[in-house]
């Protein structure tokens, strides 16, 4: 668009303004005087100021505003839709946070439901240059128009960490954004839908319309892997919110040191809930029940409570459902308050802090102590895995047999502490920790990538929401673990969301529709109740498929002749082929990180070990050996769906490198 066109100008000219007031709200902000006498009140204001000046800073390369909204009603206002409020001196509002109310018809007005709009206006940026604007009457009978600058956007090469989609969220993705706070949804998206980035985009928003509530319960955006986390990690500081925290189930649930996986075979069998029924019969084992009676001397008298009593007492609180951890602390004030009764009887007056007294005397708490001993997590673990009496004790009728000796460890460690856990282990510390003292619930949860966690992992994420919400993310035909859930609605249940609502989006955005097409041939096998997922953007892409003798060596030459095109490049490799795929681009001295590396992210070329390239997209994709990507998983439809993953990580372009045969699936 020319540079001169006056309406463009004018454009510009408000930016540059709304620019210089955000400047001045950050200024006044940090000139705010704490005036306080109490130390806990000053801390609390300084955090709240540095919170509200990270919310305001501004980004000369991210657009202020990126549309605008003409009311017909009322009054002909207009609005400029942006990434967070902005108001002048006077405090009316020059850019209109795109979470607010009247921000809705940007994204969901039609000629068919205009919402009121009369004109809306989108705004083409380049480095946070304004270059461009585009006017879509709503109010003519014209068909719809298709939006160049929509299209240029969703397809703009990205370097480095993920961005933001507040510019090009579309209407079926912002019913999603939208939903309440005590709303838990599940999203099945297709790859190329923009499930992660609705997820994050929804945790901004529950964060505005809700921040009161959300500030003090909390939000958790759980991820696979930490590469995953340092590739969304700018997106919710680049909306403004700092709040949400960020993890992974590993890291979660790390009550020990995790040495690695184990077996398949074996992490597979403590990831099933079965498992649960075994540890909650383990912890309430530890329960014994009194064959004497309590005698507890005060003063020249000696109070004797029966075992029969006592016995009543410890039953009472096992059958009130409270955690073990809080029945033993509730054990030696029901025992006291028998005592207080004899006392009463006697025709003595004690009040509560005798009551207090009693439960903390020595007797009292060493024979609670006894019925009721505590537990340690990771010692009761450790004596499942090592004692197999023990385990068959609690295991008997749940796991068979054979499944129970899969549970002992060959070789036994000297201690808990010397044991190498998996994370399937942890997981399990886990699950015994809540049963004995509650897990703080948090507001709100973002599972990123759920198909591939286990039934007990699931647990591990629902009981941090138990009285909070969820927003669930996944495809069902990228489960790629043995234990990745086989549908939405078992998943839902062990994260204790059942009847949750579930949306499927398969409208792919970023996925050209040639290498959608092409991987889709594989979800006959690996997801056949899936629909098939559709490409909308009007570039077909690039897919070449070439058969050569050496496909690293290939693979090296073709990264360089892509080296000079915009965007990432990612050199998907089995992992077995990681140290032979540097060797090959260190050989030809190209510059490049590997997936997992900590600046993996910021780097134009990654080397991506297949089993991680999950949830990550790259403009220019080189993918080595598909049939080696599908043998280096434990079976065939598991190594399929990694190959799925892999093969829809590509924007613009894909090239599939091969000496080996392709898999038969995709060759007819």
């Amino acid at each position: 668009m020319p540079p001169d066109d006056p309406t463009l100008q004018a454009e510009k000219d408000y930016l540059r303004t709304s620019r210089a007031a955000l400047a001045v709200m950050r200024e006044k902000t940090g000139s705010l005087e704490i005036a306080s006498a109490d130390p806990v009140n000053t801390q609390f204001l300084k955090a709240a100021i540095y919170r509200r000046m990270k919310e305001l800073e501004d980004d000369p390369d991210v657009p202020l505003f990126f549309g605008r909204l003409d009311y017909l009603e009322p009054a002909e206002e207009t609005f400029h839709i942006g990434r967070r409020h902005v108001n002048d001196d006077a405090g009316e509002p020059l850019v209109v946070d795109w979470r607010a109310e009247i921000s809705v018809p940007f994204y969901r007005a039609s000629k068919t439901e205009p919402m009121g709009v009369g004109t809306r206006r989108r705004f083409g940026f380049t480095h946070g240059e304004m270059t461009a604007y585009e006017d879509e009457d709503l109010t003519s009978a014209a068909p719809e128009q298709h939006s160049n600058i929509l299209d240029a956007e969703i397809e703009r090469p990205r370097s480095g960490p993920m961005r933001d989609i507040v510019a090009t969220i579309q209407p079926e993705q912002d019913v999603i954004v939208r939903a309440g706070v005590d709303e838990t949804i599940c999203v099945q998206g297709a790859p190329g839908t923009g499930k992660t980035a609705v997820g994050l985009h929804r945790a901004a928003y529950l964060l505005y319309a809700y921040r009161d509530q959300l500030s003090r319960a909390g939000v958790l955006v759980v991820g696979p892997n930490a590469s995953f986390l340092r590739y969304i990690g700018d997106v919710l500081p680049a909306l403004g919110e700092i709040e949400a925290k960020q993890t992974t189930v590993e890291e979660m649930v790390a009550r020990v040191k995790v040495a690695g996986p184990g077996p398949a075979a074996v992490d597979v069998l403590k990831g099933d809930a079965r498992m649960a029924d075994v540890l909650h019969r383990a912890v309430w084992s530890q329960v014994q029940l009194p064959k004497e009676a309590l005698v507890v001397p005060r003063g020249s008298h000696r109070w004797r409570v029966p075992a029969y009593q006592a016995e009543e007492l410890v039953n009472e609180l096992r059958t009130r459902g409270v955690r073990y951890g809080a029945g033993r602390a509730m054990l030696p004030q029901r025992l006291a308050h028998a005592v207080l009764l004899r006392m009463e009887a006697a025709g003595d007056s004690p009040d509560d802090r005798v009551q207090d007294s009693v439960a903390r005397s020595r007797p009292v708490k060493q024979y609670a102590e006894a019925l009721w001993p505590a537990i340690d997590p990771v010692k009761l673990l450790f004596q499942l895995f090592t004692d197999a009496d023990l385990l068959a004790e609690h295991a008997d009728g749940i796991l068979t047999a054979d499944e129970q000796s899969m549970l002992l460890w060959e070789k036994a460690p000297r201690s808990a502490g010397a044991a190498k856990w998996s994370v399937a282990d942890a997981t399990l510390i886990d699950e015994i920790a809540d049963l004995v003292d509650r897990t703080p619930s948090l507001g709100h949860v973002v599972l990123d990538e759920a198909q591939d966690l286990s039934a007990m992992q699931l647990r591990a994420v629902g009981r941090r929401c138990s009285t909070g919400s969820m927003t669930v993310l996944g495809d069902i035909a990228q489960g790629t673990t043995p234990w990745a859930t086989p549908s939405w609605d078992e998943a839902l249940r062990h994260l204790g969301k059942s009847g949750a609502h579930t949306e499927e989006l398969t409208a792919g955005f970023r996925v050209p529709g040639q290498v959608i097409e092409y991987a889709a041939r594989l979800l006959p096998q690996i997801a056949p109740h899936l629909t098939p997922p559709t490409a909308v953007r009007r570039a077909r892409g690039e897919l070449a498929i070439t058969r050569v003798p050496d496909a690293l060596d290939a693979a090296a030459t073709t990264v360089a002749d892509v080296m000079d095109r915009p965007g990432s490049i990612g050199m998907i490799v089995p992992d077995a082929l990681v140290p032979a795929a540097r060797k090959a681009l260190q050989g030809r001295g190209l510059s490049f990180a590997v997936l997992g590396d900590e600046d993996d992210v910021d780097a134009h070329v990654d080397v991506v070990p297949a089993g991680l390239a999950k949830g990550l997209e790259f403009d220019h994709v080189v993918l080595v050996e598909p049939a080696g990507i599908v043998s280096g998983e434990p079976d065939e439809r598991t190594g399929l769906r990694r190959l799925y993953v892999c093969l829809t990580r590509a924007v613009t372009s894909l090239a599939i490198l091969h000496s080996e045969d392709l898999p038969e699936v995709l060759t007819t």
